[in-house]
């Protein structure tokens, strides 16, 4: 894997920013958690497995993707931050979604676990000084300063938050 050279995938960091409106990453991540304390838990119940497309994902399973990835950015932004040297692995959402049983927990157990998991990444991206929050990230087709991992967490809820308010609210 070292000898693979490294893309700088400018447009994927420049959508992240554009999501994030610019806002620099303490803000995003505290707007981030005030979107999800927002959710409405009644109108999502009412939506229930319901799906927008056959073979598309509910919003258990979205809420689900979100908790994991998180999770898994978190891992990406812990191994740059300590200087450990490996470079994290690729995940395959789909095999991730396919293998949750999310669609088994409610509605208010997703949104609780995702409120505690940006908790925990809002405490974790705070203990970090500006150095580490400045380290250069490479892996995959990716190269961004760690912030960017805090900024893509962030970005990646108002994308699937977007997709649910677009394809899903309309089947309550």
């Amino acid at each position: 894997m070292k000898n693979q050279k490294v893309k700088k995938n400018r447009e994927f960091l420049e959508y992240v920013y554009k999501l994030n409106e610019r806002t620099e990453l303490p803000e995003a991540l505290k707007l981030s958690l005030k979107q999800v304390e927002n959710i409405d838990i009644a109108k999502f119940n009412r939506i229930g497995l319901k799906t927008y497309e056959k073979g598309k994902w509910t919003i258990h399973k979205i809420l689900q993707h979100l908790i994991d990835w998180e999770r898994i950015w978190c891992f990406r932004a812990i191994i740059f931050a300590r200087g450990e040297g490996t470079i994290p692995g690729a995940h395959d959402q789909e095999v991730m979604g396919k293998n949750s049983n999310a669609d088994e927990l409610s509605i208010e157990q997703l949104v609780d676990e995702l409120r505690i998991v940006r908790q925990s990444t809002i405490m974790m991206f705070e203990s970090f000084s500006e150095k580490i929050l400045e380290t250069k990230c490479e892996f995959f087709e990716y190269e961004m300063p760690l912030f960017a991992i805090g900024l893509t967490i962030t970005a990646h809820q108002i994308h699937h938050f977007n997709i649910i308010d677009e394809r899903y609210m309309h089947l309550d």
